[in-house]
């Protein structure tokens, strides 16, 4: 059985790598929720929204956290009750593994966001 995305930790990328394309970037999104749109094959976009402006703030500070701790960096766009998260491995300049695990990871805190225990 394969180990979750979200189990997984970020790998390092060095510049020069090749972006994931054709079956390998199919695959890769079949592991993610359905929600994240693969966007020219070099980017992962996906919006979450929230009931206010201070939820999702709460919600960008956590993916800021997340990010230092894997070390790979997410766009993000906040706006009033949305935040848009763009993901793409910038040193090669398109989508690798650790796009989808990061994906996988933000989902997970969303749903924390949304039905804290």
């Amino acid at each position: 059985m394969n180990q979750p995305l979200r189990d997984k930790n970020c790998a390092v990328c060095k510049t020069g790598g090749t972006p994931l394309k054709g079956i390998v970037l199919s695959e890769m999104k079949k592991q993610i929720d359905p929600s994240w749109e693969v966007v020219n094959d070099h980017h992962l976009l996906k919006s979450y929204k929230f009931k206010d402006f201070i939820s999702g703030l709460k919600f960008v500070n956590a993916i800021g956290e997340l990010a230092e701790k894997e070390g790979h960096h997410p766009d993000l766009f906040l706006s009033y009750t949305k935040v848009e998260v763009k993901l793409f491995t910038h040193k090669i300049k398109g989508l690798s593994e650790s796009d989808f695990v990061m994906a996988d990871k933000i989902d997970a805190l969303y749903a924390f966001y949304q039905n804290p225990s």
